[in-house]
């Protein structure tokens, strides 16, 4: 009960409010009767407060250099206290405003640290592994290997020619089809629009989108490269290059610091892609473009497909537009680089 009494005196004192601007009980009790007295001498002022001389020459001395105490002729005066701590504030406030820029500045640094720190984690303090892998078997069943391991792998392919995306046709789709049919993998693909006029594209991509695959189109792919996973990456020997070109030698790394990287890379891309002309929206589009290819009139295309004229014009429009044409011309030679004038499905 005492105790508890006592703490509940203590914590009805009122805490000192200078000692926030750096005065000490004992300056704030001497600045005080100074303002009591106005003016005083040093053995005025100890006499006031009933202490000794020498420790209050030395705490009037503070109290000069803060500037809230003048001294002249042996005699001490008080500043006025709106003038005197108004400028204590302010100093204070501006220290304040200081340390509160360098928190920010830190707040600041702490993604950047953050991204050192991911790094490390990635490096795991000793240089990530590197292996230099040759031939095209050995690329397209490691990534097979990878989705055995941790199925569904999530894997993203970029291919920038159509030499690579022609021998994937020819030699290597099968068994990818057959591991995403499989739930092995979880594909998307960045190939360039070019490579949709080789013959026999479409029968090797069709049942790989059916099973959930994504595949889209760019003008123009920057270079070779896959992420299978958050670990595992694969870039060429030589950046842009085909890999075709150097009998497909290219670099397996197990790096979470470069497989971010190239997703990012991978992502921005994807951003800018086009859907494949044959999936989606877009058959209507190709019909009309086939056709006109062939000759017919838009009333001709119109009774072809059992549409109206006015859908067979809005058609040729939404072609134009997402073929980037002026004209109807330069949407069919545009559609026929894309390989959309093949032979149909519908």
């Amino acid at each position: 009960m005492r105790n508890s009494q006592a703490r509940s005196n203590e914590s009805s004192v009122p805490a000192d409010p200078l000692r926030a601007l750096g005065l000490s009980p004992a300056q704030t009790t001497l600045y005080s009767a100074l303002l009591r007295l106005h003016r005083a001498s040093l053995a005025e002022l100890a006499q006031a407060v009933d202490r000794p001389e020498e420790p209050l020459s030395e705490q009037l001395a503070t109290l000069v250099r803060m500037g809230i105490v003048d001294r002249q002729s042996g005699e001490y005066f008080a500043r006025h206290p709106a003038s005197a701590l108004g400028r204590l504030i302010a100093e204070r406030l501006d220290m304040l405003a200081e340390e509160s820029r360098r928190i920010d500045s830190v707040l600041a640094s702490i993604r950047t640290l953050i991204e050192d720190y991911d790094a490390g984690v990635g490096h795991r303090r000793d240089p990530f592994p590197v292996e230099l892998v040759k031939g095209a078997d050995e690329l397209y069943e490691s990534v097979v290997g990878l989705g055995v391991e941790a199925p569904p792998l999530r894997l993203l392919t970029a291919i920038p020619d159509g030499r690579t995306v022609e021998d994937f046709v020819r030699k290597h789709a099968d068994p990818w089809i057959e591991a995403h049919q499989n739930g092995l993998l979880s594909l998307r693909s960045l190939i360039p629009v070019d490579a949709l006029a080789l013959p026999g594209l479409r029968d090797k991509l069709e049942p790989l989108l059916a099973s959930g695959a994504q595949v889209c189109t760019l003008d123009r792919v920057p270079s070779w490269f896959f992420v299978a996973g958050q670990e595992v990456a694969g870039v060429p020997t030589q950046w842009g290059g085909s890999l075709p070109d150097h009998a497909y030698h290219f670099y397996y790394l197990r790096a979470p610091v470069v497989a971010g990287m190239l997703t990012s890379l991978f992502q921005e891309l994807w951003a800018r892609a086009e859907p494949l002309p044959w999936t989606g929206g877009t058959d209507g589009v190709r019909q009309v473009l086939q056709l006109a290819a062939q000759g017919l009139s838009d009333d001709g295309i119109a009774r072809r497909l059992g549409v109206s004229v006015r859908t067979v014009r809005a058609r040729f429009a939404e072609a134009m537009t997402r073929l980037g044409a002026r004209s109807r011309f330069q949407a069919g030679v545009e559609a026929a680089r894309r390989g959309w004038l093949g032979e149909g499905r519908n």
